[in-house]
Protein backbone atom coordinates (compact mmCIF):
# COMPACT_ATOMS: atom_id res chain seq x y z
CA UNK A 1 0.00 0.00 0.00
CA UNK A 2 3.08 2.11 0.52
CA UNK A 3 4.31 1.56 -2.14
CA UNK A 4 1.42 2.03 -4.25
CA UNK A 5 1.10 6.02 -2.60
CA UNK A 6 4.85 6.21 -3.19
CA UNK A 7 4.41 5.77 -6.99
CA UNK A 8 1.48 7.91 -7.13
CA UNK A 9 2.76 10.88 -5.50
CA UNK A 10 6.32 10.27 -7.82
CA UNK A 11 3.87 10.19 -11.11
CA UNK A 12 2.02 13.52 -9.88
CA UNK A 13 5.35 14.84 -9.33
CA UNK A 14 6.47 17.84 -12.39
CA UNK A 15 6.33 21.01 -13.47
CA UNK A 16 3.84 23.38 -14.84
CA UNK A 17 4.56 23.91 -18.81
CA UNK A 18 3.44 27.45 -19.41
CA UNK A 19 4.72 29.51 -17.20
CA UNK A 20 7.87 28.22 -17.06
CA UNK A 21 8.13 27.74 -20.79
CA UNK A 22 7.45 32.27 -20.80
CA UNK A 23 9.92 32.12 -18.10
CA UNK A 24 12.36 30.08 -20.42
CA UNK A 25 12.23 33.05 -22.90
CA UNK A 26 12.60 35.81 -20.85
CA UNK A 27 16.12 33.97 -19.71
CA UNK A 28 16.93 32.84 -23.36
CA UNK A 29 16.28 37.00 -24.08
CA UNK A 30 18.80 37.98 -21.62
CA UNK A 31 21.03 35.36 -22.92
CA UNK A 32 20.71 36.47 -26.39
CA UNK A 33 21.40 40.37 -25.32
CA UNK A 34 24.91 38.90 -23.38
CA UNK A 35 25.87 37.52 -27.17
CA UNK A 36 24.91 39.98 -29.19
CA UNK A 37 26.73 42.53 -27.69
CA UNK A 38 29.52 40.92 -27.48
CA UNK A 39 29.58 41.10 -31.10
CA UNK A 40 28.86 44.61 -31.39
CA UNK A 41 25.18 44.06 -32.46
CA UNK A 42 24.38 46.63 -29.39
CA UNK A 43 20.64 47.33 -30.67
CA UNK A 44 19.48 43.93 -31.08
CA UNK A 45 21.06 43.29 -27.25
CA UNK A 46 18.97 46.13 -25.85
CA UNK A 47 15.97 45.03 -27.82
CA UNK A 48 16.36 41.61 -26.45
CA UNK A 49 16.55 42.92 -22.65
CA UNK A 50 13.02 44.78 -23.63
CA UNK A 51 11.90 41.33 -24.84
CA UNK A 52 13.10 39.79 -21.54
CA UNK A 53 10.44 42.40 -19.95
CA UNK A 54 7.59 41.16 -21.45
CA UNK A 55 7.96 37.72 -20.42
CA UNK A 56 9.39 39.15 -17.27
CA UNK A 57 5.64 40.01 -16.85
CA UNK A 58 3.99 37.55 -18.40
CA UNK A 59 4.76 34.46 -16.83
CA UNK A 60 4.00 35.51 -13.11
CA UNK A 61 0.29 36.67 -14.69
CA UNK A 62 -0.24 33.56 -16.73
CA UNK A 63 0.52 31.34 -13.81
CA UNK A 64 -2.06 33.13 -11.32
CA UNK A 65 -4.47 32.81 -14.07
CA UNK A 66 -3.89 28.90 -15.09
CA UNK A 67 -3.59 28.83 -11.23
CA UNK A 68 0.11 27.22 -11.95
CA UNK A 69 2.02 28.97 -8.89
CA UNK A 70 4.92 26.79 -7.47
CA UNK A 71 8.34 27.07 -5.75
CA UNK A 72 10.17 25.75 -8.50
CA UNK A 73 8.64 28.81 -10.69
CA UNK A 74 9.07 31.70 -8.22
CA UNK A 75 13.03 30.48 -8.15
CA UNK A 76 13.39 29.91 -11.55
CA UNK A 77 12.21 33.10 -12.43
CA UNK A 78 14.16 34.91 -10.27
CA UNK A 79 17.29 33.28 -11.36
CA UNK A 80 16.40 34.22 -14.59
CA UNK A 81 15.90 37.50 -13.81
CA UNK A 82 19.21 38.06 -12.29
CA UNK A 83 20.68 36.78 -15.97
CA UNK A 84 17.76 39.08 -18.28
CA UNK A 85 17.97 41.93 -15.54
CA UNK A 86 21.47 41.90 -13.64
CA UNK A 87 23.83 40.32 -15.47
CA UNK A 88 22.94 40.98 -18.92
CA UNK A 89 22.86 44.79 -18.72
CA UNK A 90 26.20 44.72 -17.01
CA UNK A 91 27.72 43.11 -19.88
CA UNK A 92 26.00 45.42 -22.69
CA UNK A 93 26.76 48.44 -20.66
CA UNK A 94 30.45 47.08 -20.52
CA UNK A 95 30.88 46.34 -23.87
CA UNK A 96 29.49 49.66 -25.34
CA UNK A 97 31.12 52.22 -23.37
CA UNK A 98 33.18 50.24 -19.95
CA UNK A 99 35.53 47.91 -21.55
CA UNK A 100 38.12 51.45 -22.22
CA UNK A 101 37.89 52.66 -19.26
CA UNK A 102 40.11 49.93 -17.06
CA UNK A 103 39.28 48.39 -13.46
CA UNK A 104 36.90 51.65 -13.37
CA UNK A 105 34.62 50.24 -16.42
CA UNK A 106 34.41 46.80 -14.74
CA UNK A 107 33.63 48.05 -11.29
CA UNK A 108 30.89 49.73 -12.16
CA UNK A 109 29.33 46.72 -14.44
CA UNK A 110 30.17 44.64 -10.95
CA UNK A 111 28.01 47.62 -8.87
CA UNK A 112 25.59 46.84 -11.30
CA UNK A 113 25.14 42.99 -11.05
CA UNK A 114 25.53 43.10 -7.41
CA UNK A 115 22.87 45.27 -6.92
CA UNK A 116 20.62 43.39 -8.98
CA UNK A 117 21.59 40.30 -6.95
CA UNK A 118 20.40 41.89 -3.83
CA UNK A 119 17.80 43.79 -5.14
CA UNK A 120 16.50 40.15 -5.81
CA UNK A 121 17.13 38.39 -2.83
CA UNK A 122 15.70 41.47 -0.87
CA UNK A 123 12.13 41.07 -2.15
CA UNK A 124 12.33 37.31 -2.23
CA UNK A 125 12.30 37.31 1.38
CA UNK A 126 9.88 40.40 1.72
CA UNK A 127 6.88 38.95 -0.88
CA UNK A 128 3.50 39.36 1.63
CA UNK A 129 4.95 41.64 4.30
CA UNK A 130 6.18 45.08 2.51
CA UNK A 131 3.96 47.47 1.20
CA UNK A 132 2.68 46.15 -2.27
CA UNK A 133 1.53 49.81 -3.61
CA UNK A 134 5.18 50.49 -3.73
CA UNK A 135 8.81 48.65 -4.40
CA UNK A 136 11.85 49.46 -1.89
CA UNK A 137 14.56 49.99 -4.24
CA UNK A 138 14.26 50.28 -8.08
CA UNK A 139 13.06 46.82 -9.16
CA UNK A 140 15.68 45.45 -11.37
CA UNK A 141 13.84 45.25 -14.59
CA UNK A 142 13.19 49.01 -14.53
CA UNK A 143 17.25 49.31 -13.85
CA UNK A 144 18.44 47.51 -16.74
CA UNK A 145 15.57 49.16 -18.79
CA UNK A 146 17.48 52.39 -17.94
CA UNK A 147 20.86 50.99 -19.27
CA UNK A 148 19.11 49.33 -22.70
CA UNK A 149 17.09 52.51 -23.29
CA UNK A 150 20.59 54.51 -23.26
CA UNK A 151 22.71 51.99 -24.92
CA UNK A 152 19.72 51.94 -27.77
CA UNK A 153 19.63 56.06 -27.80
CA UNK A 154 23.28 56.15 -28.38
CA UNK A 155 23.40 53.39 -31.10
CA UNK A 156 20.41 55.00 -33.04
CA UNK A 157 22.92 58.37 -32.67
CA UNK A 158 25.37 56.34 -33.95
CA UNK A 159 27.27 56.94 -30.38
CA UNK A 160 30.91 55.69 -29.85
CA UNK A 161 30.28 54.28 -26.12
CA UNK A 162 33.71 54.53 -25.72
CA UNK A 163 33.86 58.39 -25.93
CA UNK A 164 31.21 58.19 -23.06
CA UNK A 165 32.22 55.55 -20.82
CA UNK A 166 32.79 57.68 -17.60
CA UNK A 167 29.32 58.92 -17.88
CA UNK A 168 27.60 55.38 -18.75
CA UNK A 169 29.99 54.40 -15.53
CA UNK A 170 28.28 56.62 -13.37
CA UNK A 171 25.08 56.07 -14.89
CA UNK A 172 25.45 52.57 -14.45
CA UNK A 173 26.95 52.32 -10.96
CA UNK A 174 23.95 54.86 -9.76
CA UNK A 175 21.56 52.53 -11.12
CA UNK A 176 22.77 49.60 -9.39
CA UNK A 177 22.82 51.76 -6.05
CA UNK A 178 19.15 52.68 -6.30
CA UNK A 179 18.09 49.13 -6.66
CA UNK A 180 19.83 48.33 -2.82
CA UNK A 181 18.60 51.67 -1.73
CA UNK A 182 15.68 52.30 0.53
CA UNK A 183 13.70 54.55 -1.48
CA UNK A 184 10.42 54.00 -2.60
CA UNK A 185 8.91 53.30 -6.07
CA UNK A 186 5.10 53.17 -7.28
CA UNK A 187 4.50 49.68 -8.47
CA UNK A 188 1.26 50.29 -9.90
CA UNK A 189 -0.88 47.37 -8.32
CA UNK A 190 -3.44 49.34 -7.11
CA UNK A 191 -4.65 50.04 -10.54
CA UNK A 192 -7.96 47.99 -11.70
CA UNK A 193 -6.70 46.73 -15.05
CA UNK A 194 -10.38 44.69 -14.84
CA UNK A 195 -12.23 47.97 -14.29
CA UNK A 196 -14.06 49.63 -16.90
CA UNK A 197 -12.72 52.97 -18.50
CA UNK A 198 -13.84 55.94 -20.88
CA UNK A 199 -13.60 55.43 -24.76
CA UNK A 200 -10.75 58.55 -24.41
CA UNK A 201 -8.37 56.68 -22.27
CA UNK A 202 -8.43 53.82 -24.80
CA UNK A 203 -7.77 56.57 -27.44
CA UNK A 204 -5.08 58.01 -25.48
CA UNK A 205 -3.38 54.32 -25.13
CA UNK A 206 -3.52 53.86 -29.15
CA UNK A 207 -1.91 57.27 -29.23
CA UNK A 208 1.15 56.11 -26.99
CA UNK A 209 1.25 52.91 -29.21
CA UNK A 210 2.11 55.53 -31.81
CA UNK A 211 4.55 57.41 -30.39
CA UNK A 212 6.44 54.43 -29.34
CA UNK A 213 6.64 52.69 -32.78
CA UNK A 214 7.69 55.82 -34.09
CA UNK A 215 10.55 56.85 -31.37
CA UNK A 216 10.70 53.82 -29.06
CA UNK A 217 14.68 54.48 -28.18
CA UNK A 218 13.90 57.89 -27.42
CA UNK A 219 10.94 57.40 -25.47
CA UNK A 220 11.54 54.70 -23.47
CA UNK A 221 14.82 55.82 -22.23
CA UNK A 222 12.63 59.13 -20.80
CA UNK A 223 10.33 57.31 -18.95
CA UNK A 224 12.93 54.68 -17.45
CA UNK A 225 14.70 57.61 -16.78
CA UNK A 226 12.26 59.38 -14.72
CA UNK A 227 11.06 56.36 -12.94
CA UNK A 228 14.25 56.06 -12.21
CA UNK A 229 14.39 59.48 -10.75
CA UNK A 230 10.89 59.42 -8.77
CA UNK A 231 11.79 57.20 -6.04
CA UNK A 232 14.19 60.38 -4.18
CA UNK A 233 11.18 62.84 -5.16
CA UNK A 234 8.24 59.94 -3.41
CA UNK A 235 10.53 59.36 -0.46
CA UNK A 236 11.18 63.04 0.25
CA UNK A 237 7.95 63.87 -0.23
CA UNK A 238 6.41 61.08 2.47
CA UNK A 239 8.96 62.01 5.34
CA UNK A 240 8.52 64.79 6.96
CA UNK A 241 12.45 64.66 8.07
CA UNK A 242 15.14 63.02 5.54
CA UNK A 243 17.16 60.46 7.82
CA UNK A 244 20.00 58.14 6.29
CA UNK A 245 18.00 55.03 7.09
CA UNK A 246 15.19 56.25 4.30
CA UNK A 247 18.21 56.33 2.08
CA UNK A 248 19.73 52.58 2.83
CA UNK A 249 19.97 50.45 5.86
CA UNK A 250 17.92 47.06 7.41
CA UNK A 251 14.76 46.63 7.40
CA UNK A 252 13.85 47.75 11.07
CA UNK A 253 14.96 51.16 10.49
CA UNK A 254 12.91 52.27 7.59
CA UNK A 255 9.84 53.98 10.02
CA UNK A 256 8.43 55.49 7.02
CA UNK A 257 7.60 51.74 5.28
CA UNK A 258 6.30 50.80 8.13
CA UNK A 259 3.83 53.52 9.12
CA UNK A 260 2.77 53.44 5.62
CA UNK A 261 2.58 49.54 6.26
CA UNK A 262 0.61 50.44 9.10
CA UNK A 263 -2.08 53.52 7.49
CA UNK A 264 -2.46 50.71 4.43
CA UNK A 265 -3.35 48.18 7.25
CA UNK A 266 -6.04 50.03 9.19
CA UNK A 267 -7.61 51.28 5.40
CA UNK A 268 -8.34 47.68 4.87
CA UNK A 269 -9.80 46.97 8.64
CA UNK A 270 -6.82 45.70 10.27
CA UNK A 271 -6.31 46.95 13.25
CA UNK A 272 -2.14 45.52 13.50
CA UNK A 273 0.45 45.10 10.92
CA UNK A 274 1.20 41.54 10.14
CA UNK A 275 4.52 40.31 11.29
CA UNK A 276 7.34 38.68 9.88
CA UNK A 277 5.66 35.24 11.94
CA UNK A 278 2.40 35.19 10.62
CA UNK A 279 3.76 36.20 7.07
CA UNK A 280 5.73 32.90 6.84
CA UNK A 281 3.01 30.77 8.56
CA UNK A 282 0.39 31.99 5.84
CA UNK A 283 2.95 31.30 3.44
CA UNK A 284 3.57 27.87 4.85
CA UNK A 285 -0.23 27.11 4.40
CA UNK A 286 -0.03 28.46 0.98
CA UNK A 287 2.70 26.30 -0.28
CA UNK A 288 0.59 23.26 1.38
CA UNK A 289 -2.37 23.88 -0.92
CA UNK A 290 -0.29 23.92 -3.68
CA UNK A 291 -0.83 21.37 -6.04
CA UNK A 292 3.05 21.14 -7.75
CA UNK A 293 5.29 20.15 -5.53
CA UNK A 294 8.29 19.18 -6.54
Amino acid sequence: MASSKSKVNHQSRGIYLLPNLLTTAGLFSGFYAVISSMNGHFEAAAIAIFIAMIFDGLDGRVARMTNTQSEFGAEYDSMADMVSFGIAPGLVAYNWALSGMGKFGWLAAFVFVAGAALRLARFNTQVGVADKRYFQGLASPAAAGVIASIVWTGNDYQLNGQDYGFIMGIITIISGLLMVSNFRYHSFKEVDWKGKVNFVVVLFIVLVFVVIASSPAELLMAIFVLYASSGPVTTVRSVKKLKLEHVVGDDDDEDFTNANSAKANQENGEDKVPSQTDASQESIKANEKTEDKV
